[in-house]
């Protein structure tokens, strides 16, 4: 009888153990979940689809938004025949299988495979963000913009270039300037063309339309920081901020305030010690008078192209 209790109770005490989730922190959410496995694909609309349709089933969203994927970038090869499909139209077909390999429970290896690098989509990576700020400070309400239907493009002039050479680590940076004469810098003060951070694509078309910006579809590398571009003309170095900060509750945009003023000052005086000037883009009228405010030694610049 005692073997059968302790039995018992060890079974109760199992059944009340929750296994850790192996999807990460945001898992439980079943919304926030499936626009996780969302990023992972490349979509045509910036996944605006996809953020509509998230409350819903994974197969759901997946047959609602099958036709904004951008299906270039995706290969579909059903070796195993789990999708059988009755038809005589090609593109129906085609179709039909995408649908039904990805809603698979456990998609085969080699069954869908993704051509090139997948950046996350724009709509996607600002609700992901947006939860992420909740999750951190649940007392507080988060709003963000909506995003546009399409995304502006510079109106400023761009530099003419011929046909882009490979890199060779090492990119041409002008003599300096009345204000900014020549002198001896280290090796750390020449700039590098790397390659951008992270994957926000709005925060790129910001990035590379800065007027006459020497290294559209990477960021600059001057003394250990990777800048968001390069006015070779002027010798000024930006950084470009594309969050709705003006939308936050006052608390959580009084901290992401200060800790934009502390990177910018940084920033500011890592170029500096190489001879560049340093401005922060901004492109609402509102983030640029708070961070006037804020830091009035920082040079903030409207992003009307943004």
């Amino acid at each position: 009888m005692l073997r059968i209790c302790l039995a018992f109770l060890l079974l109760l005490s199992a059944c009340a153990t929750t296994a850790p989730s192996p999807e990460g922190p945001v898992a439980w959410n079943p919304r926030m979940s499936r626009l996780q496995k969302a990023a992972t694909l490349p979509w045509r609309d910036e996944g605006r689809c996809a953020v509509q349709e998230a409350s819903h089933s994974w197969s759901v969203l997946v047959e609602r938004c099958f036709h904004a994927l951008d299906t270039r970038k995706i290969r579909f090869r059903d070796a195993e025949r789990r999708c059988l499909v009755a038809s005589t139209d090609a593109a129906t077909v085609s179709t039909l299988v995408g649908i039904c390999l990805l809603t698979q429970p456990e998609i085969v290896v080699g069954a869908v495979i993704i051509v090139g690098v997948v950046v996350v989509a724009v709509a996607i990576q600002e609700e992901l963000d947006a939860y992420e700020l909740r999750r951190q400070y649940p007392e507080e309400e988060i709003t963000r913009e909506p995003v546009p239907e399409t995304i502006p493009i510079a109106h400023a002039p761009l530099e003419k270039r011929g046909p882009r050479s490979e890199p060779s680590g090492q990119d041409w940076f002008p003599p300096g300037t009345p204000e900014f004469p020549d002198r001896e810098h280290g090796p750390e003060c020449i700039p590098k063309r790397v390659p951008p951070k992270g994957g926000n694509s709005l925060h790129n078309m910001c990035a590379d339309n800065v007027p006459l910006n020497a290294f559209r579809g990477a960021n600059v590398l001057v003394n250990g920081k990777a800048f968001d571009a390069l006015q070779p003309a002027t010798r000024t170095l930006w950084e470009v901020k594309t969050t709705a900060i003006e939308t936050y509750k006052r608390f959580v945009q009084q901290i992401e305030l200060e800790k934009q003023v502390a990177e910018g000052r940084r920033e500011r005086d890592l170029a500096a010690a190489c001879g560049y000037r340093f401005v922060i883009g901004v492109r609402t009228e509102e983030h640029k008078a708070m961070l006037e405010r804020l830091a009035p030694d920082l040079t903030i610049v409207l992003m009307p192209w943004c």
